[in-house]
This record gives structure tokens, sequence and C-alpha cells, in this order.
């Protein structure tokens, strides 16, 4: 018997006449009804679900974090990719520094400033944007982000002129990857406790990758298919790498409400601001050093374009094993702030000694040496600004307060350190301040550091921290 049967009797007891002319109306109206009810359902079902990925509301606490297993790791995977699209992509702005001085006809202290504000963006946007995991958008968020950095890429593109650039490059992409990235690191630091430290350590080596990675596709791609395409293609393999991040990243928790955007007690501290005002010089005179290299070994030493690239390949390439490196022996034996403070010392060393590199082999080696001196300790600033704290409620918010001071000064070192080429004679002259500036910054950075562990903890070496 058909499933309609029972309902054509119905009608027949009901309606005598229900065999006139008039009767399959009734019919045709019973099915529409039927069929915009199922629409109805299947459009519900599909809003739901799609409620349900953008937002984390029906998530329910599933307890401690697992701290390792097969979707952990995967978070991590995921984060790493979004790290080479962000940090990668920012660590590789030599190559673009380079090139805009042979085309824009402006001053390399101009130029700086698209890469300053794109790098700005990336650490106040991301103050702010961290706090749309902790509201349950991660998903909006993240894939606004993702769109404005594809849309600076590929706005990119089609400029010519230096305020498009700074308008594309250094605003929107540099915006659309502070929205991003804060929340993405966010969410895989909910995977883990015991081996956070290793998670992060891993994440960081996607920017040496990724700054490695980009300035080889601008070696190859530009003299063949000129800048715009170039550009177009590193649009494409960003909106590539950001879309399998975004289809493997997995929201643990529910909302949660979140705690104030500034901690002003913690202010209050000597040594919170010790350290903050010690990796603002530090990371102040770093990136400079990340967007001139290229051009120091383009002006001064006088190689090639496709040779100053991969002096900047090599450069970030140094970095990779040694994140991983430093990242665990911190967190097995010594403590993050016990390890970064000779690891400054070291590197302020180098700061120095890159004013005698006068040839290409020498220049070869020292960006081997000063990437590898550059890389053991970027990775260990998130967990030494958190080493200072006791309650670890207050780790996010004093993580961003530092972020957003750090904020200002990368913005300001390269452009200054630009302007100082201009003094005692340029050329090599005013590399040589700016290099001297360099050592220096780096070298009261890690004083203000020690400093800092010496209010907090004393002066006893066997005190981990």
């Amino acid at each position: 018997m058909s499933s309609f049967e029972p309902e054509k009797d119905v009608i027949e007891q009901d309606d005598p006449h229900s065999r006139n002319p008039g009767a399959p109306g009734l019919t045709k109206q019973s099915s529409r009804a039927s069929s915009r009810h199922s629409l109805k359902k299947t459009a519900s079902n599909v809003l739901d679900k799609a409620i349900s990925r953008l937002s984390t509301r029906n998530i329910k606490d599933p307890g401690p974090a697992p701290d390792g297993g097969l979707r952990a790791w995967t978070q991590v995977a995921a984060l790493w990719t979004c790290s080479l699209t962000t940090w990668g992509y920012l660590n590789s702005f030599g190559a673009f520094q380079a090139y805009y001085m042979d085309t824009l006809g402006e001053t390399q202290s101009t130029i700086s400033w698209i890469g300053s504000i794109q790098l700005w963006m990336v650490f106040f946007v991301g103050t702010w944007s961290g706090r749309a995991l902790d509201a349950g958008l991660f998903a909006p968020t993240f894939l606004l982000g993702a769109a404005l950095q594809i849309l600076g890429v590929f706005m990119t593109s089609i400029s010519h002129r230096f305020w498009q650039l700074l308008l594309a490059q250094g605003i929107c992409t540099g915006l659309g990857s502070g929205i991003f990235f804060t929340p993405s690191l966010g969410l895989v630091t909910t995977y883990f406790t015991k081996h956070r430290g290793l998670a992060i350590a891993i994440m960081s080596t996607g920017g040496s990758v990724g700054g490695s990675i980009y300035p080889v596709i601008v070696r190859q791609l530009l003299p063949k298919i000129g800048f715009g395409w170039t550009m177009r293609t590193l649009g494409f393999v960003n909106m590539t790498l950001l879309g399998v991040s975004f289809a493997f990243f997995k929201p643990r928790l529910p909302p949660r409400k979140s705690g104030p955007i500034v901690e002003w007690a913690a202010f209050r501290e000597l040594p919170y601001v010790l350290v903050v005002f010690g990796m603002s010089l530090v990371f102040g005179g770093l990136f400079w050093s990340y967007y001139y290299i290229s051009s120091f070994a383009r002006t001064v030493i006088g190689v090639s374009y496709a040779d100053s690239l991969t002096i900047l390949i090599v450069f970030n390439a140094a970095a990779i094993p040694v994140r991983l490196l430093t990242g665990y022996m911190a967190d097995r034996f010594v403590g993050p702030l016990n390890a970064m403070v000779p690891l400054l010392l070291l590197n302020s060393l180098f700061g120095f000694v890159w004013i005698a590199v006068d040839s290409r082999s020498g220049m070869f080696a020292f960006a081997t040496i000063y990437g590898f001196s550059g890389g053991a300790f970027q990775c260990l600033f998130p967990t030494t600004v958190t080493s200072l704290n006791s309650d670890l409620t207050k780790n996010g918010v004093r993580l961003g307060m530092a972020c957003s001071v750090i904020s200002f000064a990368v913005l300001a070192g390269p452009p200054i350190g630009g302007a100082l080429l201009n003094t005692n004679g340029g050329g090599r002259g005013g590399y040589t301040s700016a290099q001297i500036g360099l050592g220096l910054a780096t070298a009261l950075g890690a004083l203000c550091l020690g400093t800092g562990r010496v209010q907090k903890y004393g002066w006893s070496l066997r005190t981990k921290c």
C-alpha cells in the first residue's frame, strides 16, 4: 500500500464531494505544504551547522587539555602554516625592500615604513583580536583576517607607487594577519599544558621556513613574469595554505568570559616593566636587520639582486633548527629568562661583528651565524614574559600588553635604522652607524632583562626561571 493511500481514505470519508474537479487541488496544496516544510527543515539544519561552525557556543567543556594526540598536533600543524603565511611573509620583507629601492625612487627609511606598519599591525591588532576566541567567534574572525591578508597581497600586485604599497602591503596585509594569527595561537594553547613550550617552538619555525620560501619564489619568478604576477602567485599560495589551516582548526573550549584588556597593576611591577622595555629595544633592532640585510649586501658588498635574496634565505633558514633546540633546552633545564639573557648578549655581539663584513663569502657566513643567533631567542619571548607571573590566569592579558608596547618599537625601529644610513657620510659609514645602534639596543635590552631577572628571582643562578 502506498504511503499516500491513508490520506486519500480520510479525504473520501470526510468529503463526499472529494471526487469533483476540485479534489486534485487539495492534493497539490498538501504536496506543496509538505515540500515547504521539508525545505524549511533542510535550511534549518544547514543554518544550524553553519552557526555551529562559526561559533563555539554549542561546545561543552571537555575538561583538561589533552597535551598531545593526533588532534592536538594537527592544530599545531595548522598554526605552523599560519605562522608561515604571517611571520614568514614579514621576515621576507628584505626581498621587497631591495626591489623597491630600485623601482620606487624613495629612500630606504621611507620604504621600510611599509614593512614596519605591516609588523606593527600584527603585534597591535593581535592584542585585541585574540579576545574573539574567548567570545566563541574563532571561525568568522579567522575568515575575515585571511580575506584581508589575501586581498592585501593581490592589491600589492597592482600597486606601483609608495602610498599604494603602504595601504596594500603595509596596512591591509598586516591588519588581516593580525586579526587571524593571535586567535589561532590562542586556540592551539588550549590543547597543551606540559608541552605548550614545544608547541610554540614548532610554530615559530614556520616563520623561518616562510622567510626562506617567499624570497625563493620572488627570486625565481620576478625576472620571468614580473612583479604583478609574482605577487599574485604569493596570494594564491597564501590562499591555499590558509584554507588548509582553516579546514583543520577545531576550537576546543566553549565561549568564556574574557578578562580585562589591560591590567594596569603590571606596570607597577619593575621586573615586568624591565622585560617589556628590554624586548622592545631588541625587536626594534632585530627587524631592522631582517629588512636591511639584503640591501646591505647589494649596496655595500656589491652582490647581485639574486645573491642578496639568497643571503636573506640563508639568514632565515639558519634559525629553523635552533628555534626548536633553544625552546626544548629552556623548558627542560634552565628556564626561558635564564636562557634569554646570554642569547641576547651574543646577538648584540654579532651586531658589532657585522661592521667588519666586507666580502661576498663573509656576507654568507655572517648571515648564517647571525640568523642562528637571532632565531635562538625569538621563540622564548612568550614564555619569558609569562615566567614573571605567578597567576596563570593573567598570562594572556600580560602577554597582550607586552605585544602592544613592543608594536610601537617595531613600528619605529626599521625607519630609525634607515634614517641612520644617511649619517656618517652615507654608504658603508651610514650602515656602520645603524649596526652600532643595533648592537647597543640589543645589549641594553639584555641588560634590562638581566636586571628584571635579579629583581624577581635574586642573584642565584640555580633558580630556574
